[in-house]
């Protein structure tokens, strides 16, 4: 069945309907914001912003993956239990004493494999990928634990400084290699979704896979690399994450594939694919965040509540995106 999109003609107000879920994803973020702001003191400080990045500068990189698989009407379960299995490889390696460098290329490579053979199995064998990523989930996080069932800290202080050293941006705010890692990332992911063949045929593939096929667009290759994309990004999500923390364990992420399905959600990319944008989906993640930062300042609210309210904004965006689907339709 055909993915439903967004005509371009259709707008609401001055808005095209195709951005309006983009721009309720950012206004969102900042009422979130503004209403810490106005909450809590010292809330609206530069660093308080950029530690949003600091902190889920790894959710953002699993997130932008997450866009690539979901506007072709896909969907990636493993990628938290992948990013669990590139912490423990990128500890195990370092304490093993590999070079810092062959560990990040054994990592990518990894996640990167791990995208492929599922992307294949997809494609060639028409299974669904909800199913062929559940199977991925559980496959890298039992991975974890082949190679150690306790964590593993990471001592080498070459890799240590790849995470905790700061840039000054001044005015007494700093920001980490981690932030600078995901920007390119989303940098890199706007130039391909939209600037590339590749990226033009991911949005066809999502409207309707058989118009992309009548058209002779590549949509195996495609198929398959999107998934590609989505295990380099979990990888390296694994890699800035344990820069992070400074470790790797087996039980690290569990349940962020849900997190990052809900930022590219509330960030406006549709569910059936061919419509949204990876920018989005940096924001739907930065909503996250600010959520979970307003709960730590309060200081009496159990963090549970993060879900309660991740779940009711999922809710509330998967009807706007119905409606604005029914009212291009009518």
């Amino acid at each position: 069945m055909a993915a439903q999109t967004f005509p371009k003609a259709l707008s609401v107000g001055r808005v095209p309907a195709r951005h309006l879920p983009v721009v309720a994803t950012f206004a969102l973020f900042v009422l979130t914001f503004g209403a810490g702001s106005v909450s809590f003191d010292n809330f609206a400080s530069g660093q308080v912003f950029t530690n949003l990045f600091i902190d889920n500068a790894h959710l953002i990189v699993l997130a932008v993956g997450m866009t690539f698989v979901i506007l072709t009407g896909g969907i990636d379960l493993s990628v938290g239990s992948v990013l669990a299995l590139s912490t423990m490889i990128a500890a195990a390696g370092v304490k093993a004493g590999w070079p810092v460098p062959l560990v990040v290329v054994v990592v990518l490579l990894t996640g990167s494999v791990l995208g492929l053979l599922m992307g294949l199995m997809i494609h060639k064998f028409d299974v669904q990928p909800f199913i062929v990523t559940l199977a991925g989930m559980f496959l890298a996080r039992g991975l974890c634990f082949v190679i150690s069932i306790e964590s593993i800290s990471i001592k080498d202080k070459g890799y240590r400084a790849l995470g905790m050293d700061r840039i000054a941006l001044g005015g007494g705010v700093s920001i980490t290699n981690n932030v600078l890692i995901a920007v390119a990332v989303l940098v890199a992911a706007m130039y391909v979704l939209h600037l590339t063949r590749f990226g033009r045929t991911v949005y066809a593939l999502g409207g309707s896979e058989p118009s992309a096929r009548l058209m002779g667009l590549k949509v195996g290759f495609t198929k398959v690399g999107v998934y590609v994309v989505s295990g380099f990004c979990s990888s390296l999500a694994g890699l800035v994450f344990s820069f992070y923390t400074a470790s790797g364990y087996g039980l690290h992420a569990v349940g962020m594939e849900l997190e990052a399905i809900a930022a590219v959600v509330i960030g406006g990319t549709l569910l059936a694919g061919g419509a949204g944008y990876v920018l989005g989906s940096v924001v739907g993640a930065l909503v996250l965040g600010t959520i979970q930062t307003i709960i730590s300042f309060d200081g009496t609210l159990n963090s549970w509540w993060t879900k309660i309210v991740i779940g009711a904004l999922l809710l509330a965006f998967i009807v706007l995106h119905r409606l604005i689907v029914r009212r291009s339709s009518a």
